[in-house]
């Protein structure tokens, strides 16, 4: 794995990821010396190689710049899952920064089932952790209620940042809960950054499909609290055709493809069209 500094002619390829201005100026261009640090954490030797080989579809690079995140802010991530994300989050905020990652708390979840899962999801993201401190060394997870979530002390985040997680809110009905800990937990003109599965238009409720509107993420976000700032289509897919049997878990990483089909036709499409939204909490 390489660990050497990307040329700067790739950071300004990337410093500026297509965008569309929605009420606000773009976030502040990164300085050379974060731009190396991120480099150097999505260079990183500890990353998964499955992970990694996700980047392409990800866009982990343009995606952070595109939220602003520096290597001195406190990061709140929620759901991190496996840790795709805060293999990278976590080293590049180290030195300066804090890396907080949202976890369910399995006493609250609705089925034992669901129990066992968050439990067994949890242990081995701190096993993670503790398995190479001088990666992972002061990063955090807190466990939350999604009915009732708290994320930390009131107005002590920088940045929150959620990816693909907004459909699971909406088919559990906790969306709203889950935005408004968002709020708290961001101090005054904090940025909440937002990647999810896109839909071409409004889903119903108790939709299965994996995806949601932009247009109803924004709903959310703004009775809130939070300002859309700008959108980017850094995510985007043209190739997915959001029509399938099986919801967007039938596109990789997942490819939960119906008996008979042939997975290349959706390994050819690639991840799912995803929105990437910046919002901003109001400073006053």
């Amino acid at each position: 794995m390489r660990h050497h500094v990307i040329a700067l002619a790739l950071f300004t390829a990337f410093a500026a990821p297509a965008a569309f201005t929605h009420n606000h100026a773009a976030a502040p261009a990164p300085t050379a010396a974060e731009a190396s640090a991120l480099d150097a954490a999505i260079a990183g030797a500890w990353r998964t190689p499955a992970n990694v080989a996700r980047d392409p579809f990800r866009n982990p690079k343009p995606v952070l710049q595109f939220f602003g995140v520096t290597p001195a802010m406190t990061v709140v991530e929620i759901t991190p899952g496996g840790g795709w994300y805060a293999e990278i989050l976590a080293p590049y905020l180290r030195a300066g920064g804090q890396y907080v990652g949202a976890v369910n708390d399995p006493t609250k979840a609705s089925s034992e089932r669901a129990t066992a899962y968050f439990t067994e999801q949890n242990k081995v993201l701190r096993d993670k952790f503790a398995a190479t401190p001088e990666v992972y060394g002061g990063a955090k997870l807190v466990e939350v209620d999604p009915k009732a979530p708290v994320f930390g002390a009131a107005a002590s985040a920088d940045a929150v940042l959620t990816f693909r997680n907004v459909h699971n809110w909406m088919m559990n009905g906790t969306q709203d809960a889950m935005f408004k800990g968002f709020f708290d937990v961001l101090k005054p003109g904090g940025v909440l950054g937002v990647v999810e599965h896109r839909a071409n238009a409004d889903v119903p409720a108790g939709d299965r499909s994996g995806y949601v509107s932009e247009a109803q993420v924004i709903a959310i976000a703004t009775a809130a609290g939070f300002v859309l700032e700008e959108k980017s289509e850094v995510n985007a897919n043209p190739k997915d055709t959001k029509d399938y049997a099986n919801g967007v878990w039938t596109l990789p990483p997942t490819l939960n493809v119906p008996e008979g089909e042939d997975k290349a036709k959706y390994q050819a499409i690639g991840e799912s069209d995803r929105m990437t939204l910046r919002f901003r909490k109001p400073k006053a």
